[in-house]
């Protein structure tokens, strides 16, 4: 059996993730989370992961022995650590910011390595640089975001009339909206403060660029990503800061599950188009996607003094949410 047979393999997929019934005072609608905690890595960005890898895998970018060079942070090192070892490939990630070992400690604990970078948007083009010194293969995962399985799942366990998304690389939204027209389902894209996927969905301008950072990790992003596909999306759902903080901690109250700001604004999103549903008379089945839950949120989005520091009040909003949910 040859190296690309036995990668392939063991990149294939595992179980369903699981689907919560989340409480929501709107008769007529259901609620459901997509728990995507529950993959080997505890996010969403496992399934990212994986596809890249496979990808790379059927086109010969990838083969025995080549190092794996990414520039991001956070889950998707992480899950890109996990596959890398699990091929017996070296990984090199380069992350923004100044060296930080707390940061670092997951991703060299799979066996990668990590590099920091400052300025911030000088990480890519350190990740390509670093490619070509080994000659290995730059994943690039928002150049190059790949469609996963997601969408395949979800549409075997459940039949949603919605199922709302943060934009990301924009790998997710696009996925979903490929075939949830055949399920006579829509997507909706969850985007939180300082991030360009609502102002340039609005005004349809494919390149739009805050230039701000999110204070929303995972999905909030300062530019317009090449992944995202505005043409396969039915609705962009603009999510405040405080909001999206406030949902993950009612997420965790309902469920336990310490979750991410991400999976925050995705529920916040959620209860606006059960809103507008109740408001149109319409019933039927939401479901909104857990990108992650790990104990490392319990130290921001759960933190009173954290969200402090940001300016963000979430007392208010969480207040609404618990006579909503």
């Amino acid at each position: 059996m040859s190296w690309s047979t036995r990668a392939l393999d063991a990149l294939a997929a595992g179980p369903p993730t699981r689907l919560i019934d989340f409480p929501v005072r709107v008769p007529g609608v259901r609620l459901l989370l997509k728990d995507e905690s529950g993959q080997p890595t505890g996010s969403l960005r496992h399934r990212h992961a994986r596809a890249l890898f496979r990808r790379a895998v059927l086109d010969g970018s990838i083969t025995e022995g080549t190092t794996v060079v990414e520039a991001t942070g956070g889950n998707a090192a992480v899950a890109q650590a996990w596959f890398a070892r699990r091929l017996g490939l070296p990984y090199v990630v380069v992350m923004p910011g100044a060296p930080d070992p707390a940061r670092a400690r997951a991703v060299e604990a799979l066996g990668g390595e990590c590099r920091f970078v400052t300025p911030p948007l000088a990480i890519y083009d350190a990740a390509m640089e670093a490619a070509g010194q080994v000659g290995g293969h730059y994943l690039d995962q928002f150049g190059r975001a790949a469609p996963h399985d997601l969408a395949e799942e979800l549409f075997a366990q459940v039949r949603p009339d919605w199922v709302v998304t943060g934009a990301a690389t924009g790998a997710t939204s696009a996925t979903l909206g490929a075939v949830a027209g055949e399920h006579g389902c829509r997507v909706a894209v969850a985007d939180p403060d300082n991030s360009a996927y609502f102002p340039g969905w609005t005004l349809d301008v494919p390149d739009y660029a805050t230039g701000m950072p999110s204070r929303i990790e995972g999905v909030g992003r300062p530019r317009v990503e090449p992944g995202f596909r505005p043409d396969l999306v039915d609705l962009v759902v603009p999510v405040p800061d405080a909001a999206s903080v406030a949902a993950a901690r009612r997420i965790r109250e309902v469920t336990g599950l310490p979750v991410g700001g991400s999976s925050g604004t995705a529920l916040w999103a959620a209860l606006e188009l059960a809103g507008r549903m109740r408001a149109r008379g319409e019933s039927g089945t939401i479901v909104s996607l857990v990108g992650d839950a790990a104990e490392r949120h319990l130290a921001t989005y759960h933190d009173d003094a954290w969200a402090a520091g940001k300016g963000l009040d979430v007392a208010g909003r969480l207040t609404e949410l618990r006579q909503r949910v």
